[in-house]
C-alpha cells in the first residue's frame, strides 16, 4: 500500500503539471536507526513517479560521504529540492501532512525558477550585506 492515497494522486499530478523545468529531489537516508527514514524514501519514490519532470536520487548518509559533504547534510532523512542549481532548500524528516504541501510548493517554485516574492521584498533582500541562514521548524501537534 502506498503512502500517497489513490484519491490524492490525480490532484498531485495536476499540481505537478504546472512544472516548467525538471526538478531533482536528492534524498539522504540510512537503513538503521532513522525515525521515518523508510517512509520518507517511499513517499519521495511515489511522488517522483507522478511527473516525468521530477526525478529522485537517493544516497546513503553513512556510505556516500562525498555527496554528504557536497550538500552539507548533517542529519537524516534529508531531502534537497534543486534543478541545475542548489538553492539551499532542505527538508529534514518525513515531509508529510502540511509539510507535504510545502514540499510541492518548493518543487513548483524551483521548477519555475521564481520564488514568487513581491518586487518590494526582492528589493529589501538586495540590501543584505552578508549571508543569512534561515531555518523553519515545524512539529505536528
Amino acid at each position: 500500500m502506498g503512502l500517497i492515497g489513490d484519491s490524492d494522486v490525480a490532484e498531485i499530478r495536476a499540481r505537478l503539471q504546472e512544472m516548467v523545468n525538471p526538478v531533482k529531489l536528492v534524498h539522504f537516508t540510512q537503513e538503521l536507526n532513522v525515525e521515518y527514514g523508510r517512509e520518507a524514501r517511499q513517499l519521495l519514490e511515489e511522488l517522483a513517479q507522478l511527473s516525468n519532470k521530477l526525478s529522485l536520487e537517493t544516497y546513503n548518509f553513512l556510505l556516500d560521504k562525498e555527496k554528504v559533504t557536497e550538500y552539507a547534510v548533517d542529519k537524516v532523512p534529508a531531502t534537497i529540492v534543486r534543478n541545475g542549481k542548489d538553492f539551499g532548500i532542505r527538508f529534514f524528516g518525513l515531509p508529510a501532512g502540511y509539510e507535504f504541501s510545502t514540499l510541492l510548493e518548493a518543487i513548483l517554485a524551483v521548477s519555475k525558477g521564481d520564488s514568487g516574492l513581491q518586487p518590494e521584498t526582492r528589493a529589501k533582500l538586495t540590501q543584505l550585506t552578508r549571508p543569512l541562514h534561515l531555518e523553519v521548524f515545524v512539529t505536528p501537534t
